[in-house]
C-alpha cells in the first residue's frame, strides 16, 4: 500500500492547521487531479467536477478545526468529494460556466493549466483525447480506476480503494488487467501512431 499521498495530505494540513499555509498550494496541486476524477467517476461531468473539487477545497478550509486526525484528511477530502458529486449530480446543477475554457476537451481532459506552451499543450491534448476515447470504450471499473490513477504519480492506493470500494490488494492487479486492455485497443487502432 502507497500512503504517501496521504502523509503528504496530512503533513501539510498540519502546517496549515499550525499557521503556515505555503504546503497547502502543493497539496493542491497534488490531490486536486484524484479529487477530480473521483467526481467524475460519481458521474459528474467535466465542469461539475471542476465545481466539487472547488468546494471541496472550500470546505476543507471552512472545517479545518473539526478535523481532529491530520492523517484522516485525505479520506476525509476523498468523501467530501464524493458527497459533493452526489448532491451535484442529482441537482443537475453548475456554477462555473464553460466559457471559460478556450479549447474543447474530451470528457477526461483536466482544463488546461497557464504558463505552458501552447503548441505543446495542443498536441498533448490530442494525444489524451486519443486515450480517454479508448479508455471509455473499456468495462466501467476499468473506467474508473483509471480515471483515478492517471493523474497521480503514485497513487495512493487506500483512497483508491476508498474511492471506488475495492481491496487494495485487488487495485494493481485490475489496472494491470485494465492497461493491458487499453494497450490493446490502442495497437489495434489504425489512427494510432506511438512516437518515440
Amino acid at each position: 500500500m502507497n500512503s504517501g499521498l496521504a502523509a503528504a495530505a496530512a503533513n501539510a494540513f498540519s502546517l496549515h492547521r499550525s499557521g503556515d499555509s505555503s504546503a497547502m498550494g502543493a497539496l493542491v496541486d497534488q490531490v486536486t487531479p484524484l479529487l477530480w476524477h473521483t467526481a467524475r467517476a460519481q458521474g459528474a461531468d467535466p465542469a461539475t467536477a471542476e465545481d466539487v473539487v472547488q468546494t471541496t477545497w472550500l470546505r476543507l478550509v471552512e472545517h479545518a478545526a473539526e478535523i481532529s486526525d491530520p492523517q484522516a484528511v485525505l479520506q476525509w477530502l476523498l468523501m467530501t468529494t464524493k458527497r459533493e458529486s452526489w448532491n451535484a449530480v442529482r441537482r443537475g446543477r453548475r456554477t462555473i460556466p464553460r466559457e471559460s475554457w478556450d479549447e474543447p476537451t474530451t470528457s477526461d481532459t483536466p482544463p488546461p493549466t497557464s504558463g505552458v506552451d501552447p503548441a505543446l499543450a495542443s498536441e498533448e491534448r490530442e494525444l489524451a483525447r486519443a486515450i480517454w476515447q479508448h479508455v471509455e470504450r473499456l468495462p466501467e471499473r476499468c473506467q474508473q480506476l483509471l480515471r483515478l490513477v492517471a493523474f497521480v504519480d503514485r497513487p495512493d492506493y487506500s483512497a483508491v480503494s476508498e474511492a471506488l470500494g475495492i481491496p487494495v490488494g485487488s487495485i494493481g492487479p485490475t489496472r494491470g488487467r485494465c492497461l493491458a486492455k487499453l494497450r490493446l485497443a490502442l495497437t489495434a487502432d489504425p489512427a494510432w501512431e506511438v512516437t518515440a
